[in-house]
């Protein structure tokens, strides 16, 4: 193996907005995420509501249906 090509593995606490802690290794260090593998959806069966930024109200706005009234038609 060539010297001084490879990345350097420093220890990495990975911590979640659920509070769950992981201890791993990585190249870019400590970190914390919203959603990891105990309070996902996929994994849990459980339906979390996460909304980043307003971009679910964004979406419904954008996309929502407007009411309007159809002419009746002519007899």
């Amino acid at each position: 193996m060539k010297n001084g090509i490879h990345p350097n593995y420093v220890k990495a606490t990975i911590k979640c907005a659920c509070g769950n802690v992981i201890e791993t290794r990585s190249t870019k260090g400590s970190y914390t995420v919203e959603i990891c593998s105990s309070c996902h959806p996929f994994f849990t069966g459980k339906q979390k509501f996460v909304d980043s930024a307003g971009m679910v109200e964004k979406y419904r706005r954008k996309y929502s249906k407007k009411s309007t009234k159809k002419a009746s038609p002519a007899k």
